[in-house]
């Protein structure tokens, strides 16, 4: 299966400033181009905190810490806000959760990354796109799964913050293209050398 790590970076490749920082700093360029690709390919990969950025802020949501057992007991509940999950496509997404929320096209996932790519190529996907957080971005690029980065660089600059992955590890890419999405965005596409 073929899977493309798409995000958004500031200039200093960050794509957040904390893992609950909702990503409303993105142009609406990028967000266009992510979702008509992710739609295109028909799932979107994620971690549970990544996921959870996408609910709408509120008291009742404050004290979600995805994939945390002590605030959330491997499980929600009763009044919490969850998040909606992106349209269009399916959301898989990782969690240590036990008892994650049922919620139509989500697919709550654990454990090995090539069983879950299995599994969806089982369900008739063919490619898959990656769309943080940096946790799984990096565990999917050290089991070598990543094929292609496509990596938008907004205009920002957040000086502390996630990077794309974590950890001490080096990768080659090749360049396959760059393209100017408006007046200060550029998508840079790779393909990952293994």
């Amino acid at each position: 299966m073929k899977v493309m790590l798409v995000m958004a970076i500031t200039a200093d490749g960050k794509i957040a400033k904390s893992s609950d920082h909702f990503p409303d700093w993105t142009s609406k360029e990028d967000k266009k181009m992510f979702a008509e690709v992710s739609k295109k390919h028909g799932v979107v990969i994620m971690g549970d905190k990544t996921f959870f950025t996408l609910a709408p802020k509120s008291k009742k949501n404050a004290s979600i810490n995805a994939g945390s057992k002590e605030k959330n007991n491997g499980s929600f509940g009763a009044g919490q806000a969850f998040p909606k999950p992106l349209p269009g496509r399916l959301n898989v997404v990782f969690t240590l959760l036990k008892k994650p929320p049922k919620m139509k096209n989500v697919m709550w996932v654990g454990g090995d990354l090539n069983k879950v790519l299995k599994k969806l190529e089982k369900m008739g996907y063919k490619s898959a796109i990656l769309g943080g957080g940096a946790f799984l971005n990096t565990q999917f690029l050290k089991k070598k799964l990543i094929n292609e980065i496509w990596l938008t660089i907004e205009p920002k600059i957040f000086g502390e913050g996630l990077g794309v992955f974590g950890g001490d590890f080096e990768v080659n890419l090749k360049l396959l293209n760059v393209e100017k999405i408006n007046e200060d965005s550029v998508v840079v596409k790779y393909k990952v050398i293994y």
